[in-house]
């Protein structure tokens, strides 16, 4: 019972991150849904707002609430009339069989494997869906990330335009930008260039991850200009790098 359930959970984690969610959303959103643990997330409204997302999600609730049940019950009558000795063999069992396991699923040929077949069923199941692998799109494997940067008062991205910054000299583009209003949170895609960025707001990047990492740590001040200037010349070191390897 906890080979089907490690397999249903990955198979729902596969399919949430095929249909465009980041690997550790998916997998999360995915073992909370099973479980029935609920956790609510901004990710979890972004999930049920998507109508494929939302039937993979009640799947895995309906699926969960029958197998958890069922699996406990299960792995209670294992270990009722057993000898100390007799439990302690199951015990050793069960540890040994959770480790390969552990291995089988982790295992980057049977991901691979699960996604292509996934893939296949999404584009049966929903043809209107363009299914993507945005991991390999987005060159995730390969050292680049997406990231969301909230932008503090003390930040150097604090009120300036995107062309102030000059971000994509340091090889990271603004894919969109979350702002709070009066009226709630609104969401501003493809930024231009005159954008000013107020603090408060969350940036959502693209470029290497540990460019991004250090952007978000980067505050206002001669330093920080500092730390920019590095960060373009690197930039265009990589560049080269990236043209000479291609």
């Amino acid at each position: 019972m906890i080979t089907l359930s490690l397999i249903i959970v990955r198979i729902g984690a596969t399919a949430l991150e095929m249909t465009g969610l980041s690997k550790e959303v998916a997998s999360f959103q995915a073992q909370s849904a099973f479980s029935g643990t609920g956790f609510t997330t901004s990710e979890s409204e972004y999930v049920v707002s998507h109508p494929v997302r939302r039937r993979i999600i009640r799947i895995l609730i309906f699926l969960g609430s029958a197998g958890i049940t069922s699996a406990m019950a299960t792995l209670v009558l294992t270990f009722i009339g057993k000898s100390r000795g007799e439990a302690t063999d199951y015990l050793i069992i069960l540890g040994l069989s959770l480790l390969a396991l552990y291995l089988v699923f982790t295992s980057k040929r049977i991901e691979r494997a699960m996604k292509k077949w996934i893939r296949r069923f999404l584009q049966r199941t929903f043809p209107e869906l363009r299914v993507y692998d945005y991991s390999q799109l987005l060159g995730i494997t390969h050292g680049y990330s997406i990231s969301q940067i909230k932008v503090r008062r003390n930040s150097w991205l604090a009120n300036k335009t995107l062309k102030e910054l000059e971000l994509d000299k340091e090889g990271i583009l603004v894919l969109g930008i979350y702002r709070k209003t009066g009226e709630g949170e609104v969401y501003i895609g493809a930024p231009r260039g005159d954008t000013l960025i107020k603090p408060g707001d969350v940036l959502v990047c693209y470029g290497p991850e540990d460019v991004l990492l250090n952007l978000s740590k980067r505050l206002k001040g001669a330093k920080g200009d500092k730390e920019h200037e590095k960060a373009v010349k690197e930039a265009e070191l990589r560049r080269l790098e990236e043209e000479l390897q291609a």
